[in-house]
């Protein structure tokens, strides 16, 4: 065994964490390696295996997080039903007329498909497949194209049911179902601000997104209202499944992703999309999302387990509860890093080493932990969006049609105002936050 101080024990797992990133391998390998040789040069083989196996048993126990492959088989299902197959054309046959009404729908649009699939990779590659082309074609800039559908796709992390915060929620020892609530007046916010951005950026620069040309306009009648109100039932459906189940307090958020389940199974079987094969593609996918997530939150157990008991935890939380300035200073900072991370670590890994540390701080500061976590989620929306760990960038990239000439760079010049939309609405949370509690105090059983 070493003699090595907390500080430097700090430096080497957070460091190592760092630059081992940048190598490329997988994050779950990286923070699990440097939590083993850590604990094994600190601690020895003995303190080591009995830190890493109390940890996994941890794991194993926590009843939540039943609800990520329910969900992602919910999701899956639904990504391959039909369920919204009408709404897109509907909603921009009603909004046609307005300059940028494309980018508007598509937003719109993103904002369903959150809280129904609660899948980033599903709702990015839907939005890219159905709106990307249309709105290319009809002379929108390619950037603003591509930043509302990158904004609208990752909404699907934040607006419930996220796989996010059902992951989130057990590491802060806070309710799922709380959070999932506190999650709903955030995204309505970001999906409005996105929405009033775009029609505000058009109208002063009407070449960046064309309105339906005169002689193409047709009047919206009642039975196209019909049909719009016809294909928003469905999705309207679901969520009252899911969200309507948690809010009445009729089940906690595992129980209503089973119900979640059953319900996308109905929908597929009344649009004639279920079969053998489509039950058969959503249990492969559910298998590989849910084997990535528990394999990272294996490692991430280890790694936090090492970190805490070598000291490194208090290193952190005396640097940040020092910082001058007060604790609005220190929330700063705290959310700093997590913004830097994002940039680097995919969110699955700053969940989870992040959160077990900085949740005490931030309740040693006297931040309420429901407003506090539901602030470093929001804030976690731009780690989908700023290079170079910006999975929903590469999602929009790789499902792109190349005939359309989107680069990287064009979907980067993009995201930028939809970054700064994220940064205002973290502001007004700060400065009110009732737009977070506000709602989960509301819920039938709240404690």
């Amino acid at each position: 065994m070493i003699e090595l101080s907390a500080e430097a024990i700090t430096a080497l797992m957070l460091g190592g964490v760092f630059v081992l990133v940048m190598t490329g391998f997988p994050i779950a390998f990286v923070i699990g390696s440097v939590a083993f040789f850590t604990g094994l040069a600190v601690f020895g083989p003995t303190t080591t295996y009995h830190i890493l196996y109390s940890r996994f048993y941890d794991l194993s126990l926590n009843y939540p997080y039943l609800a990520v492959p329910l969900f992602t088989f919910m999701g899956v299902i639904l990504q391959h039903s039909g369920v919204t197959k009408d709404l897109y054309q509907s909603l921009y046959e009603a909004m046609g007329r307005l300059r940028g009404g494309l980018a508007v729908v598509t937003i719109l649009f993103g904002t369903i498909l959150a809280a129904c699939l609660g899948v980033i990779a599903a709702s990015v590659t839907i939005l890219t497949l159905i709106a990307l082309a249309p709105m290319v074609t009809r002379g929108y800039d390619k950037s603003l194209a591509a930043g509302s559908i990158v904004a609208a796709g990752t909404l699907g992390i934040l607006i419930p049911p996220s796989i996010m915060l059902v992951v989130y929620a057990p590491q802060a020892g806070l309710s799922v179902g709380q959070m999932f609530m506190g999650a709903v007046f955030p995204g309505l916010l970001l999906s409005a601000f996105y929405m009033l951005y775009v029609v505000i950026r058009c109208r002063l620069n009407p070449a960046l997104g064309p309105a339906i040309p005169e002689d193409q306009i047709t009047p919206f009648d009642g039975a196209k209202l019909l049909r719009l109100l016809k294909s928003l039932v469905p999705p309207v459906l679901l969520i009252i499944a899911v969200l309507g189940t948690i809010f009445l307090g009729i089940a906690p958020p595992t129980e209503a992703a089973a119900v979640g389940c059953f319900a996308s199974i109905l929908l597929a079987a009344a649009y004639g999309k279920f079969s053998l094969g489509l039950m058969k593609r959503a249990s492969l996918e559910t298998m590989k999302v849910s084997a990535f997530v528990v394999m990272i939150a294996a490692m991430c157990y280890a790694y936090v387990g090492i970190f805490m008991n070598a000291g490194a935890g208090d290193v952190v939380a005396e640097f940040i509860l020092s910082v001058p300035g007060g604790k609005w200073m220190s929330f700063f900072v705290i959310m700093a890093i997590v913004f830097l991370l994002g940039m680097f670590i995919e969110w699955i890994g700053i969940v989870f080493i992040v959160v077990p540390i900085f949740s005490p701080i931030l309740t040693a500061l006297g931040f309420n932990p429901l407003w506090a976590g539901m602030m470093i989620c929001i804030n976690m929306q731009m780690a989908f969006q700023t290079p170079p760990m910006a999975m929903s960038i590469f999602v929009l990239k790789g499902t792109a049609p190349k005939e359309l000439g989107v680069t990287i760079g064009d979907i980067i010049r993009g995201v930028i105002p939809f970054i700064l939309i994220i940064m205002l609405v973290l502001l007004l949370c700060a400065i009110f936050p009732e737009i977070i509690l506000w709602l989960p105090e509301k819920m039938i059983g709240a404690a």
